[in-house]
């Protein structure tokens, strides 16, 4: 019997929450007991010189009968909660143009700056809600200088203009007519609104840019569209809702566009209430408004109440796979909200009080019964768990984590050899197993092993994730040492060795198989130049065993890295013939043939650039290093960005990449120093 223990864990500051600001911190109240009773008054007497980083604003609940207006950086409103601390006016837009040259003030919030947060906050924009009727107004601007405002019209909650990396966490944002968040910046825009309620009419959510939206829920009281974007000036941009929810009132429309727009939905989920109609094109007059990339509209996972719609079913573009997913994608790798958010949390954490009671179970390897939970059905093990956060099993999941990893289960889509993924796993549970005896940790293990042999192609390949084979995930794949990995698990449960003899002797049969058809397969991939074997190439088309590309910056090249594990497996075989041996020799020359004699990389500090450092190629006399990628004819050096353009010279890359990824090492010295001399003596 397991047994369990309730251990409550209590965090407590100094002070509770109304006395345990920051030194800086800036407290608004109504009631006098905070720095200022108004949230304007506290973003005036701000500075703008924003250099010391990100200006917290705390706000206590109230109802804030006041228009906000932030044209200045780095602040945040953190509200105390957005059911209590809400910011409210009544306003229709076509009132306010009437007498402005443009939106600056149509909203409850209005904003100019950038690196801007909001959080735990309501923002309400009631006109529609208010006015009974149609009115009349006095409108220099129409002809006759009258002009009828309707209830129903444009009314926002939040407008925003040249702002970008605006994030906004548990807000919600009210209005009873069109755009109600209207973050509009179409050049360089980037927004992420994460567990949010967003309410309204006509196109209520309407980004402009690039736009994120995490578990949010919208509430549309239209029949003509709840979304809509504008992608018209980079073709890149786009807006994407991930695991969020729909409802409305009946007949409500999911969404449309008028200029070129991209939208992605994934694991998104629809009243049975919604109409049957897909976001549709709505075509201007105007010229500029015409479509120049066409239709591009992506589904994932999402799921109509009562019975899925047709136009709603997978269709991930052929360049991007449901796995491919992470939050720096969205906005084309120029923004991170996610580390933005951590860094800012961590500092509330040291001032808000915290009391929890947590029941956690008594057991033998919590990191193993972690690994039990990710699991999929068909045995695999994802890399990532939401978006591109990588599988943590240390951490205690919360309620709705685990229900959200429970609802990839059956499918198992995310389940890979990537990063080590899989393979990693059942390594630490045959391990954890002859520790703890505990016959789960084994079960689960030999259903990871399952999966392995069943991932295989007959040719003896294996794709980088199984099940799903879209874009290069079906490519045999040497990158990252994925297949490798693989077969080094295989290699021991024959061997009996490395904790494997715990595996059923059954099994021997079948890895040994899947050894010797993993050996034909990397063989037959060697690349050959004029009759002469070279190396590897880090992935290949499945069928044709033709080298592909695989992400943008991972052209079809000769592997200066993944090429020294390949060749490790095959020294590794008994009795080698004179295939291997051959190909192995090769290898080897090879390696021999493209060393970069006289220099090194080094990693600097570099303040100009966003990730605060650089790495540089510097001469070094003694240094013998390689690079990540070569030519498959000519054997040159490439270096590749996000632009999948081959450079000569890794300064001519992003620094996103130069940092991010390594283009040289050392990886063949110990190999052709040390291990194939004894390998070459001992086969002649």
């Amino acid at each position: 019997m397991k047994k369990y223990k309730n251990i409550v864990f209590l965090f407590c500051s100094l002070f509770a929450w109304q006395y345990s600001v920051a030194q800086n911190d800036i407290v608004v109240a109504q009631d006098g007991s905070g720095n200022f009773k108004t949230i304007q008054e506290a973003i005036n007497s701000l500075p703008s010189d924003d250099s010391k980083g990100q200006r917290i604003i705390l706000i206590k609940k109230g109802i804030y009968k006041e228009k906000i207006f932030i044209d200045k950086n780095s602040i945040t409103l953190r509200g105390e909660d957005p059911k209590n601390t809400c910011v409210t006016i009544s306003l229709a837009r076509e009132e306010w143009r009437c007498n402005n040259k443009d939106d600056y003030g149509t909203a409850a919030i209005n904003l100019q700056g950038n690196d801007i947060t909001l959080e735990n906050l309501s923002f309400i924009n009631s006109y529609g809600k208010d006015a009974k009727a149609d009115k009349e107004i006095v409108c220099p601007k129409e002809a006759g200088n009258m002009k009828t405002i309707k209830p129903g019209g444009h009314q926002m909650a939040l407008r925003s203009f040249k702002s970008t990396r605006l994030i906004v966490k548990n807000c919600i944002f009210r209005a009873y007519g069109g755009d109600t968040v209207s973050p509009w910046n179409t050049w360089e825009g980037m927004y992420y609104f994460k567990d949010c309620v967003m309410e309204g009419g006509v196109d209520f959510y309407c980004p402009r840019g690039w736009a994120l939206a995490d578990n949010c829920t919208f509430i549309c009281h239209n029949n003509n569209a709840a979304i809509w974007h504008d992608g018209s000036d980079v073709q890149s941009s786009k807006t994407v809702l991930i695991n969020c929810k729909f409802t409305g009132d009946d007949g409500f429309k999911l969404g449309r566009y008028h200029r070129d727009a991209q939208f992605y939905l994934l694991n998104c989920s629809f009243a049975k209430n919604m109409a049957d109609a897909e976001i549709y094109w709505v075509p201007s007059k105007e010229k500029r408004d015409s479509l120049k990339w066409g239709k591009r509209i992506y589904y994932y996972n999402c799921k109509t109440k009562g019975g899925d719609y047709a136009w709603h079913k997978n269709n991930l573009p052929a360049d991007f796979g449901i796995n491919e997913y992470n939050v720096p994608w969205v906005f084309d790798y120029k923004w991170n909200p996610i580390k933005v958010e951590e860094n800012s949390n961590s500092k509330a954490e040291e001032s808000v009080l915290v009391q929890e009671v947590i029941t956690i179970k008594d057991t033998t390897d919590p990191v193993a019964d972690n690994m039990l939970l990710y699991q999929r059905s068909n045995g695999g093990w994802p890399k990532h768990f939401q978006g591109g956060n990588k599988v943590d099993y240390n951490k205690t999941l919360t309620a709705d984590e685990l229900k959200q990893l429970k609802a990839g289960y059956a499918e198992g889509i995310d389940a890979t050899i990537d990063n080590e993924a899989t393979t990693k796993e059942i390594k630490y549970l045959v391990k954890s197993y002859k520790a703890h005896k505990d016959e789960r940790y084994l079960k689960a293990a030999t259903k990871g092993i399952d999966y392995l042999l069943k991932a295989q192609y007959t040719n003896g390949g294996w794709p980088q994730f199984y099940p799903d084979f879209s874009s290069y995930r079906s490519q045999i794949t040497y990158n990252d040492n994925a297949m490798m990995n693989v077969v080094t698990v295989l290699e021991d449960i024959v061997a009996g060795k490395n904790d494997f003899e715990v595996i059923d002797r059954a099994y021997v049969a079948k890895c040994s198989g899947a050894v010797k058809k993993a050996i034909d397969c990397v063989l037959k991939t060697q690349i050959k130049q004029k009759d002469k074997l070279t190396v590897w190439c880090a992935q290949y088309n499945a069928k044709t065993l033709v080298p592909e590309m695989a992400r943008k910056f991972e052209l079809a090249s000769l592997s200066g890295s993944e090429s020294v594990a390949i060749v490790r497996f095959l020294m590794r075989q008994p009795n080698p013939s004179t295939e291997i041996i051959t190909a192995v020799t090769s290898a080897v020359e090879w390696f021999e043939k493209v060393k970069i004699v006289g220099y090194a990389v080094k990693d600097i500090k570099a303040p100009q650039e966003t990730s605060g450092r650089d790495r540089v190629l510097v001469k070094e006399s003694n240094s013998v290093i390689w690079a990540r990628f070569y030519t498959l004819h000519t054997n040159e050096p490439i270096f590749v960005g996000r632009d999948s353009e081959p450079k000569t010279s890794l300064a001519e890359i992003e620094n996103e990449r130069r940092v991010g990824y390594a283009y040289y090492g050392i990886w063949p010295a110990k190999l052709i120093n040390e291990e194939y001399p004894k390998w070459a003596a001992k086969w002649k």
